[in-house]
This record gives C-alpha cells, structure tokens and sequence, in this order.
C-alpha cells in the first residue's frame, strides 16, 4: 500500500491525489474515527492553514469529513504551523491540523497533524489512516467532491489567532524591549504576513514588512527563507540592525545581520547555544541537529566544550532526540530551531524573539556573536542510481570512503545517502579546501555511478 504521510504529513499538488477533495474528506473522517474509539466521545480538531489558494477549499473538505464523523472543528483561519500546535496544546484540542505545504510553491499544498502535546501525529494512527483512505477510494471510485470556499473569517478565528499572539508577545517575548531596534522581515507572502510585524512591533520595534501582501499565489515567490537577496539588499539599502525571513508557514526563520551577511541555522544555533550555556541553560551542555549541519559548527562547538549530537533530516528526528536526551535545543540549517521547554514545534517566531533577547541581554550586535564559528566549503552531488544497496556492502565504495575520511581528518566530514523519493544517491563533503573536497566528491560520485548507476 502507498504511503500518504511522509515524516511532514502529507504533501502534493492540490487537487491531485492524495491532496483531492475527495481524499481530504476521507482523511478527516478518518481521523475523527480513530480519535473518537480512542478518547470515547467527540473529537475537538483545530485547524489553521497558509495563504494558498488552495487553503480554504481544503479545508471545507476536511471539515466536511470531521462533520461526517462526529468530531467538532475549530478554525483559527490563516495562521502558522507552530500557531495550531500551539492551540491544539493549550485549548487543549485532541488534534490540530495545518493545512500548508511549508516552502514549497502555491501549487502545492498538505495536511500535517498535531497531537494535543504538539508533536507530530503518531505513526500507528497515519497508518490506519491511509488503510481507511484507500478503502473508501476502492468504494467510491472517481468522485468529484466540491470545492466550495469557506468565504468567511469567523470570529473565533480571530480569537483563536489572538490567543496565540498573545502567548509570543507575553509569555516569550515578555520583559524584551525592542524599543530602539530596527528590523526588516520578510514574511514570504504566508501565514506570518500579519503575525511577525504586529508581534515585532508590540515589542517595541521599528519594523519594515516585505513580501506581506499574499494573493494566493505568490506564497514563498522569490522570497522568504528560501530566497533571501532581497532581504539582505533591504537590510544594507535601509541600515537596519536585522532582518528576518520566514516561509511559507513560519515554522523556520533565517537571518541577516546588520552588514547584509546570511545567519542560516547553523550560525543561529551557535549563538543560541553560547547565550544558553552562559546562563547555564544549555541542558548537558548538548546542541541536536541534523546530518546536514556543517563540520564548522562542530568544532567551533568542541572549543566551547559543547557536545553536537546529530540526526537523519527533519525536525521531527531532532525533536525525538531532544526528549530523549533532556536537551534544551536543536535544529536544522534550514533554519528549523526547537526549544522543547517553550515548544514541541519549530517556530520561527519563538527563534527570532529568543535570538533578540540574545542580542540584547550580550548587549552585541548579531556579526559579533556569531564570530567563532566558520561555514566550512560544502560540496554536494546527486549520482543517478538503478538500485539502492547499502553503501557499506559494496567494497569499492567502502574502499574510497574510508581512504577519503582518512584524507578529510578531523576537520572535514563525508556523508552518504540515498535520496528518500528519487533515485539518487547523495555525495556530501565538508573539508578546509573547496578543490579538494570536489575533487573527493567527483571521484566518490564516479564510483558509485560504475557500481550503482544505470
């Protein structure tokens, strides 16, 4: 059977299986099934979505299958991922469900699903999900469902969406004054184009919002976390002293410094690290992050006597070992930081408050906290690939790797990995010397392409 959910939920195009009216119906009424054996009454189910076209006819689907099963839906209308967790954790809801397919383009769309804890839905309850789904496909066959829009913004909605706005402003950002800071954000045309500069600016700040107009369409287009020239130029042309920039669901934040310079994930949990174990915050001295992450932030790390203890991509992986260590925080370069004692979801909003506070409380600008730390060269190559064997049974590939891990020391990384959706194998080099490391990279990604390829 095809799995629907991968480690985000569910993602496609909307209006193409499995992001069909029809199916989202399905995986409502699915959800409110399963819930209500468990809980043994009503499901409550909030819900919240980015600014695609596509949002509100998906959710009328949704809701019409949470209708179908008896479950009460809760809508907080346009808001951020880390917003429904949020709610879904204090309401408190039996689930919450965003509607957004992250940084990916206006076409696309997905459903993600929150337990009441804001950790992602559990895998058991997905599973039976997908059983239920293809089964009413199978008996259904070809349905056109209706794509009416919900056409109104209700006034729990606003509610909803004040309650969350409150939490950031009182509870994380209470006792900040950002009276004399000037900041640039770009909000990517999604779900923080009206969140971020109302928060900024309740704090104090003198914002300028870009990229905040959302048509439907224009959601992360040439801008936000993915996309961040325009950013940096505002910030240099405007002599802020930050900017930041959200995608489309503002569950990751990436930052500028007051020189125009990129502060990606890595660098901001360098600096929130060094703040934390200063203030002797930093549970175990531990930082989690992902494979990804530069070789730079390791040993800048190692001076500083803090252990790195890396994952498989995704926040959900750097979540599960930050419980499992009592650590206090971990992310991912793509901008993705999780504070587990102020929330189980990335927030970008809870990052760039709590890397304001930072700032302020070291009483630094941004370019000198982040000194320290050295991006180091980074080489990446995808080699087509007809079977996918594991790495350390093929002797010539093994061979290689190890001679190269040898070359590399203690002050470069090589990383192997399959692609989790397409066939490809994955080359990744970390090292002092850019010619090196490719050069490393192309013959690695020859032998795997003679041992491995078509």
């Amino acid at each position: 059977m095809m799995k629907l959910f991968g480690t985000d939920g569910m993602r496609g195009e909307a209006g193409v299986f499995p992001l069909d009216a029809p199916t989202v119906e399905s995986v409502g009424a699915s959800l409110a099934t399963h819930l209500k054996k468990n809980l043994g009454r009503a499901p409550v189910i909030v819900i919240g979505r980015d600014t695609r076209e596509s949002g509100d006819w998906i959710e009328s689907a949704l809701v019409a299958g949470l209708n179908r099963a008896g479950a009460q839906s809760k809508s907080a209308g346009i808001i951020t991922t880390p917003g429904v967790a949020f709610l879904t954790r204090t309401m408190p809801g039996d689930a919450g469900v965003v509607i957004s397919a992250s940084h990916n383009p206006y076409k696309d769309n997905g459903l993600k699903v929150f337990a009441p804890s804001g950790r992602k839905l559990d895998e058991e309850i997905e599973r039976l999900i997908e059983q239920d789904v293809f089964a009413e496909r199978e008996t259904l066959g070809s349905v056109t469902a209706d794509r009416s829009s919900l056409r109104f913004e209700s006034d729990q909605a606003v509610a909803l969406r004040a309650q969350y706005l409150n939490f950031l402003a009182s509870e994380i950002g209470g006792g900040l004054s950002l009276c004399d800071v000037r900041l640039i954000v770009d909000c990517a045309n999604g779900a923080a184009s009206h969140f971020a500069p109302e928060l900024l600016e309740r704090l104090g700040a003198s914002v300028t919002s870009i990229n905040d107009s959302p048509d439907g369409r224009n959601i992360n287009l040439d801008c936000g976390s993915l996309h961040m020239d325009s950013l940096q130029h505002a910030v240099r042309e405007q002599k802020a002293d930050l900017g930041v920039a959200f995608d489309g669901d503002a569950d990751r934040s990436l930052f500028v410094d007051a020189d125009g310079r990129l502060v990606n994930g890595d660098a901001t949990l360098w600096v929130l690290a060094n703040y934390l174990k200063s203030r002797g915050q930093l549970h175990h001295d531990t930082v989690v992050a992902t494979v990804m992450s530069n070789v730079g932030l390791e040993i800048a790390f190692q001076s500083q006597g803090i252990r790195l203890v890396r994952t498989d991509v995704g926040d959900k992986f750097v979540l599960e070992e930050l419980l499992s260590l009592g650590a206090s925080l971990g992310g991912e370069q793509s901008g993705h930081i999780i504070f587990p004692r102020l929330s189980l979801a990335g927030d970008g909003m809870i990052t760039t408050l709590c890397l304001l506070r930072a700032i302020q409380e070291e009483n630094s600008p941004l370019h000198e906290l982040t000194a320290g730390f050295q991006n180091f060269p980074q080489v990446l190559v995808n080699v087509q690939v007809n079977k996918k064997r594991p790495f350390g049974e093929v002797e010539e590939i093994q061979r290689a790797s190890h001679r190269i891990e040898t070359e590399l020391g203690s002050h470069g990384r090589l990383l192997l990995r399959y692609s989790g959706t397409e066939p490809l194998a994955r080359v990744m080099l970390e090292g002092e010397s850019q010619a090196d490391i490719e050069e490393h990279a192309d013959e690695l990604a020859e032998i795997i392409r003679n041992t491995l390829g078509s």
